[in-house]
């Protein structure tokens, strides 16, 4: 009598489906310069021009590059997760990839887990360049706990902005994407005092500036380095937890819906 093949809905070739399609996505990415390029390049060429470079002109250059370090940090993981989600998933339907998609036999949610491991996978590789910069040419000084601690918080941080990424990529076409994601990323950045500290900043910035995930994740960051603003680290994990778990509820619906 002949084997019976596994069930589809087995562990282990659920998993193999999911990491295939991970492996792809990475590929994928590493064939689109326009994408891949900008997101590993321009955070280092910001943090080596303000964290090092003008910083070492105002005598202050280790703690400036050390605070910089933090924040450059997570300003290149939200782009990551914004331009990783938010753009190509926009592209994804509006090519009708993801339609495609839903008539494989590939496992639910394997989509998904494939652009969260891409993401990660390139957060992984920006916060260790920084971290490469900060230590050499930045005369950053911190304990192996520290380092593996931004390294993490850097990993991990950028799975809310894949969250909200993922939204903004169901509700736009991609064509507009772009424009939409670099409306919210910026802006968010600079009012969540990632580019200059908020104290260099008008008050009301600094007053609204908890209402940005960008600032919580930061804040995580900063805390590491010992440059935080004092608030406890819980508080910022559930901000950041809340902003996932309502952009991830949101996005699924729409992801029912849209092709």
């Amino acid at each position: 009598m002949a084997a019976t093949p596994p069930s589809p809905s087995a562990p282990a070739p659920v998993l193999r489906a999911c990491l295939m399609e991970a492996r792809c996505e990475v590929l994928r990415i590493l064939r689109t310069p326009s994408f891949a390029l900008p997101t590993l390049l321009f955070p280092p060429l910001f943090y080596v021009l303000f964290g090092i470079v003008l910083a070492s002109k105002g005598g202050a250059r280790p703690e400036v590059a050390t605070y910089l370090l933090a924040t450059y940090g997570v300003f290149g993981v939200m782009g990551v997760g914004l331009f990783g989600f938010g753009v190509n998933v926009a592209i994804d339907r509006q090519r009708g990839l993801l339609t495609l998609k839903r008539a494989l036999p590939m496992p639910a949610g394997a989509y998904v887990f494939a652009k969260m491991a891409a993401a990660m996978l390139f957060a992984a590789i920006c916060s260790l360049t920084l971290a490469l910069l900060g230590a050499t040419l930045g005369h950053v000084e911190l304990t192996p706990l520290q380092w593996l601690g931004l390294f993490a918080v850097d990993v991990l941080g950028v799975l809310p902005f894949c969250a909200i990424g993922l939204y903004v990529g169901m509700r736009v076409g991609g064509d507009g994407a772009p424009a939409v994601v670099n409306l919210i990323y910026l802006p968010m950045a600079f009012l969540s005092g990632l580019w200059v500290p908020l104290t260099m900043l008008p008050a009301i910035l600094g007053t609204l500036a908890p209402a940005w995930p960008a600032y919580h994740l930061a804040q995580l960051a900063l805390k590491v380095v010992g440059h935080d603003d004092g608030r406890g680290s819980l508080l910022h994990l559930a901000v950041l937890l809340g902003f996932a778990a309502v952009a991830m509820l949101l996005a699924r619906r729409r992801l029912r819906t849209s092709a």
